[in-house]
């Protein structure tokens, strides 16, 4: 009978060995334990050679092929043991095993299975001490690949248990210490429990963060915010610590929080409307309006960022943890602490900052401004467009007419500043004088004309030329152009002067009547029309109207735009400067005095057969029948014609 562990090891010993064959090999040391192990199974004690002995001691339980039959019970013993010697694995079970062989490349594992794996030494990287006999922790990848082998993974087992973990995390919430390996788009790789994981970029620091590089290699602390199952990717953020530990000291501060209550305060950034500033765990606006009792446009004029300030509470809301804050608040305002030599009548120097369509606004010292009114600009009496006459930043004197310290309010004169010159205005514009002005606006019924600073007139339309009519006055001056002018009339009590430009020379239809009579002709040429007729311009460079049914030419057109043609003169007034003139008069007065040239001549010749006739009667003292007859043909012949010169004078 075999000894039960030689019979058992030598089972197991050619199992491993026919698995080892079908296998390649791994490596030199792995082949040289598994050969030190077969030899050392095979050189245990063997069975001794049976002995022939006497009939009645003939072991009956050995057959003839010198094999030994066993109990039921030791059968089941030993089936036990060998069933013992074999691990039922599956394919994603994770194990723990043996560290049996280590080669350059590779672990040799033994996790009881009927062949050992190996696991890459690039999956112990986290474990630089690693020896035969160390206890590791790997995953069944598969139990037989393409080649038989046992394919185990080290990381696989790794993971599975950080994405384990990862999840116990996230539902309890725990803090957890993850290592940056490197940048990514959008954010950084995290590596946590063996597992990278994915750490946005905004969720770095409460702060925006630019530069990720400066990261990478730190070990940091992070809380697990999402995860997703089905593929195995969890994102961590280090913006919810801090955010956890800000609201904790936002909660302590908002319960010490007081109206008028002084802080210091760091600005950590800068808008259009203001600027935030950190309080220590908590932000608080500091309101544009709210940072220097003088107009500012930005914020920036006056704090700069990361800049630490002294700042008091106005206002805040425990519910919407909101804080406004105030820095001028923190000095006196400046209406209350005005110098004594700012009275009404003083004189002042002020910079714009404000302008309206009524006047604009002067800033004397911060928080204190005074209003130029639009009627205190100037002395004339022209419109003024405060919009076109100020800009904002330039700097004036002024002097004060009115102050209210109460109601905080100044009213400021530029034009005070000099003397008013409507005081001595018969002295230097007297009527009749004759100045040279500036064109400052123009109107459709006149042109204004500054003479001096704050003198100035109209030249009413009509005012402008003896001859022309103008639609409009831009058809003779422009804005910015010098005309003479001449002072037809001044009034003081509302600061306006009469001007008048044609007056500077005699009045030419004084001369004209004579020239231009009516029946006279001339040669003009139509410069405009419109539906009532057309303008002419006459010699001398006078102009006269044509109605259109006197624009009719002889073949029934009319005349046209820059047509040159004779008018004749119906009417000329010198009071209204008006020639009324036409063209059809022209041809149909010739028609007319052609039509009784005609007529004339018909009855001359009339006139003169008649006179033969009675020469004749009185020469013959008797008539003969003939004599009747012939004088009857002369009569017919002389009331023929005169019908004949009455048809022609209908016509």
């Amino acid at each position: 009978m075999q000894p039960e562990l030689n019979q058992s090891g030598i089972i197991m010993i050619i199992y491993k060995q026919l698995n080892a064959d079908a296998q390649e090999p791994a490596s030199g040391a792995a082949q040289e334990a598994v050969q030190e192990q077969a030899t050392a199974t095979t050189t245990a004690p063997v069975a001794e050679p049976v002995v022939e002995t006497a009939h009645d001691d003939f072991d009956w339980s050995v057959d003839k092929r010198n094999v030994s039959t066993y109990t039921s019970d030791e059968k089941a013993k030993y089936d036990k043991v060998y069933e013992n010697t074999f691990v039922q694995i599956e394919d994603g079970e994770i194990l723990q095993g043996d560290v049996v062989a280590l080669t350059k490349t590779d672990a040799v594992i033994n996790i009881g299975f009927k062949s050992d794996g190996l696991v890459s030494l690039n999956e112990f990287r986290d474990m630089p001490g690693l020896k035969v006999g160390d206890k590791v922790e790997v995953m069944v990848v598969e139990k037989e690949d393409r080649n038989g082998n046992l394919h185990l993974s080290r990381k696989s087992a790794r993971i599975f248990r950080a994405w384990e973990k990862i999840v116990e995390v996230h539902k309890t919430g725990e803090v957890v210490t993850g290592t940056v390996t490197s940048k990514t788009k959008g954010g950084l790789i995290v590596d946590v429990f063996g597992m990278e994981t994915f750490l946005p970029g905004s969720q770095i620091d409460v702060k925006p963060v630019t530069d990720y590089d400066q990261f990478v290699g730190k070990t940091m602390e992070f809380k697990v915010v999402k995860i997703n199952e089905t593929i195995k990717n969890a994102v961590v953020s280090h913006k919810a610590l801090i955010e956890s530990d800000i609201e904790a000291q936002r909660a302590e501060i908002m319960s010490k929080l007081e109206k008028g209550q002084v802080l210091e305060g760091t600005v950590k950034n800068i808008t259009d409307f203001g600027a935030f500033m950190d309080l220590g765990g908590l932000d608080g606006l500091l309101y544009i309006t709210d940072i220097s009792w003088g107009r500012i446009s930005h914020p920036s004029e006056v704090v700069k960022m990361d800049q630490k300030l002294q700042v008091v509470v106005l206002d805040f809301d425990d519910d919407k943890k909101r804080i406004s804050l105030g820095l001028k608040q923190l000095t006196p305002h400046p209406w209350d602490v005005l110098p004594a030599d700012l009275v009404e009548g003083a004189v002042v120097k002020g910079k714009v900052v404000n302008i309206e369509d009524y006047g604009a606004f002067l800033e004397i010292q911060p928080g204190v401004e005074g209003l130029v009114h639009v009627s205190e600009i100037t002395w004339a009496n022209t419109p003024i467009n405060a919009k076109e006459f100020f800009k904002l930043g330039d700097e004036y004197e002024a002097k004060v007419v009115t102050l209210d310290k109460e109601a905080r309010k100044m009213s400021l004169s530029i034009k005070q500043m000099t003397e008013d010159p409507w005081s001595t205005i018969e002295t230097k514009f007297a009527e009749g004088s004759k100045h040279k002005g500036l064109v400052k606006n123009i109107t459709p019924y006149g042109v204004f004309v500054e003479l001096e600073a704050g003198i100035g007139g109209m030249i009413h339309i009509s005012d402008l030329s003896w001859l022309k009519r103008f639609n409009h006055p831009s058809e003779y001056v422009k804005v910015g152009d010098y005309i003479d002018t001449i002072i037809l009339g001044i009034d003081k009590e509302n600061r306006k002067l009469q001007l008048g430009h044609k007056q500077l020379e005699e009045d030419p239809w004084n001369a004209l009547e004579e020239t231009f009579g009516v029946g006279t002709v001339h040669e003009g040429t139509v410069i405009r029309k419109d539906d009532k007729g057309a303008i002419v311009q006459l010699p001398y460079g006078l102009e006269g109207f044509a109605p259109n049914r006197h624009l009719v030419k002889e073949d029934g057109k009319s005349v046209g735009a820059d047509e040159t043609a004779q008018f004749i003169v119906i009417e000329f007034d010198r009071n209204e400067k008006r020639i009324v003139l036409s063209h059809s008069k022209i041809w149909e007065q010739a028609q007319a005095e052609e039509k009784e040239a005609v007529k004339k001549e018909a009855k001359a010749e009339a006139e003169k057969t008649k006179k033969a006739v009675k020469n004749i009667q009185s020469k013959v003292e008797k008539a003969t029948l003939g004599d009747l007859g012939a004088l009857a043909d002369i009569r017919a012949k002389l009331e023929g014609d005169e019908k004949e010169g009455d048809n022609k004078d209908n016509k």
